[in-house]
C-alpha cells in the first residue's frame, strides 16, 4: 500500500519526478560507462602481447619501450643495430624472436617492418595465434598485410597498391611513390593494435629508404634518411626493437640481465607483464580523478532529488495531514517519503542502464575505430550490479532527512490554513 501511493503522489508530480529520474539516470550511465573503459581499456591493453618474454630496443625507459613497441605509441629514440639483433637471437635459451622497424605510415596509419615469424610467433588475448580472413602473408619485399581496422576504413582488398611515407603523422610529407606495395593478405580481427597496422617485410623498407626518400622537411624523414644510407647492406640494417620467446620462462631474468648488459651497445630488456603493471600505475591518476567526477556527478543527482522532496514538503503537509486522519502512523508518513525516494532512484538506475547500453551499441563501432578496443553492450556484471545497488541505497539514506521532517508534521499542523 505504501508504494502504491508513493507511485500515485509521484505521478501527480509527474514533472518534478520525471527530470529527477532523468538526472539521476545520466549519472548512473556516466558513471557505468567510465567503469566499462576502463576495464575495456585494461582488457585491451593485457591482450594486446601474450607469449612474449621479453621487449628488447635501445637503451631508453621500460614504459617508453613498451608503448611504442608492442602498443605503437610514440616513436623510438634510437634503433637497434641488426648485428645486435642476431646476436641475441643467437642465444642458445632464446627460441624465436621478431624483428620491428617503426617510423613510416600510410593515411594515419603505422607501418611495422618485420619478418615472417611474426606471423607464426605473435600471440594475443590468452596465446591466441593470428589468422587470415583475406590473402595470406608476404612472400617477397613488395608484400603487405593490412589489419582489419585498416582494410576497413580505406575499403582495401588484396590486390590493391599502397605507397608508404616518412612520418606517422596524419599529413603525409615525402611519399615514397616509386616503391609502392601491393596488399596481400588481411587479418582477422584482433582488438589489438595490429587492427591498425601496415605489415611490410624489412627487405621492402630497406628499398623504400635506400634512396633516402628525396629531400624534406621531417626530422623523422630526414632520421630515416641517413638510416637508409646505412642499409644497403642488410647487416647494417637497423630496427626499432625486437620480441623474444624463451625456450623456459624461467631464464627470462638470467636473458634480461644479459641484454641489458650486452658490450655491443646499450639496450634494454623488458618483461611485457611487469612493465604493464608500471604503466597501470601512471594511467591510475587519471583513472581515479575520472572516477571521482563520475561519483560527484551520481552525488549532484541524489542532490537534486533531495533538494525535490524537501521543497515539496511544505506543498505536501495538507496532504500528510489527511493521510494521518484517515489512519497513517508517522512511522508510514517516513517509510512513504523513504519509498519515494527509492522509487526514483530506482528508476533512474534502470533508465541509466538502458541508456548506457543503446549508447554503447550505437557508439561501439565508433569507440573501436578511434581508441582501438572494443566496448560491446553486455548484461551487467555483478560489479556493475553492485554500484547500482549503492546508488539505491545513497538515494534512501539521502532521503532520510525529508522523512523525518515528514515525520515530524502533527496533523493539527496540516490541517491549520496559512495566509
Amino acid at each position: 500500500m505504501i508504494l502504491t501511493l508513493a507511485a500515485k503522489s509521484l505521478r501527480n508530480r509527474r514533472l518534478t519526478a520525471t527530470l529527477t529520474v532523468l538526472s539521476i539516470a545520466l549519472a548512473v550511465a556516466l558513471l557505468l560507462g567510465v567503469e566499462r573503459i576502463r576495464n575495456a581499456s585494461r582488457e585491451a591493453f593485457a591482450s594486446t602481447v601474450s607469449g612474449t618474454d621479453l621487449v628488447v630496443g635501445a637503451r631508453t625507459s621500460p614504459a617508453h619501450l613498451l608503448l611504442f613497441a608492442v602498443f605503437h605509441i610514440g616513436n623510438p629514440n634510437n634503433n637497434v643495430r641488426w648485428d645486435s639483433f642476431r646476436a641475441v637471437a643467437a642465444r642458445p635459451d632464446v627460441a624465436w624472436t621478431i624483428p620491428l622497424s617503426l617510423g613510416d605510415s600510410h593515411r594515419g596509419f603505422r607501418v611495422l617492418g618485420t619478418s615472417g615469424d611474426y606471423f607464426d610467433h605473435l600471440r594475443y588475448a590468452r596465446d591466441r595465434a593470428l589468422v587470415f580472413a583475406q590473402g595470406t602473408r608476404f612472400d617477397d619485399a613488395h608484400g603487405a598485410v593490412i589489419g582489419a581496422d585498416v582494410a576497413q576504413s580505406l575499403h582495401y582488398a588484396p590486390g590493391q597498391q599502397i605507397v608508404l611515407a616518412h612520418g606517422t603523422g596524419e599529413v603525409e610529407t615525402s611519399l615514397h611513390k616509386e616503391h609502392p606495395f601491393r596488399v596481400v593478405g588481411i587479418l582477422e580481427r584482433t582488438g589489438t593494435p595490429v587492427d591498425r597496422t601496415i605489415h611490410v617485410a624489412l627487405e621492402g623498407l630497406d628499398l623504400v629508404h635506400a634512396d633516402g626518400g628525396g629531400a624534406s622537411p621531417d626530422p623523422l624523414a630526414a632520421a630515416l634518411a641517413a638510416r637508409a644510407a646505412r642499409t644497403a647492406d642488410p647487416h647494417e640494417r637497423t630496427i626499432s626493437a625486437f620480441l623474444i620467446g624463451l625456450k623456459a620462462r624461467g631464464s627470462a631474468l638470467s636473458v634480461q640481465r644479459a641484454v641489458n648488459e650486452y658490450a655491443g651497445e646499450p639496450l634494454t630488456a623488458i618483461l611485457p607483464g611487469v612493465t604493464l603493471l608500471e604503466v597501470w600505475e601512471i594511467a591510475g591518476v587519471a583513472e581515479r580523478a575520472l572516477r571521482a567526477v563520475s561519483i560527484l556527478v551520481v552525488a549532484v543527482g541524489l542532490a537534486g532529488m533531495l533538494v525535490a522532496l524537501l521543497t515539496s514538503l511544505n506543498e505536501r503537509r495538507r496532504e500528510m495531514a489527511v493521510l494521518r486522519s484517515v489512519g497513517a502512523r508517522p512511522a508510514q508518513i517516513f517509510v512513504l517519503i523513504l519509498g519515494e525516494a527509492m522509487l526514483l532512484a530506482s528508476a533512474g538506475v534502470v533508465l541509466g542502464l538502458v541508456v548506457l547500453e543503446v549508447a554503447l551499441g550505437a557508439g561501439a563501432p565508433s569507440v573501436q575505430a578511434h581508441l582501438g578496443f572494443a566496448i560491446d553492450a553486455t548484461w551487467p556484471t555483478r560489479e556493475e550490479f553492485s554500484v547500482m545497488l549503492l546508488v539505491i541505497v545513497a538515494a534512501g539514506l539521502a532521503s532520510v532527512w525529508p522523512a523525518w521532517r515528514s515525520y515530524q508534521f502533527s496533523l493539527i499542523d496540516g490541517m491549520t490554513l496559512r495566509v
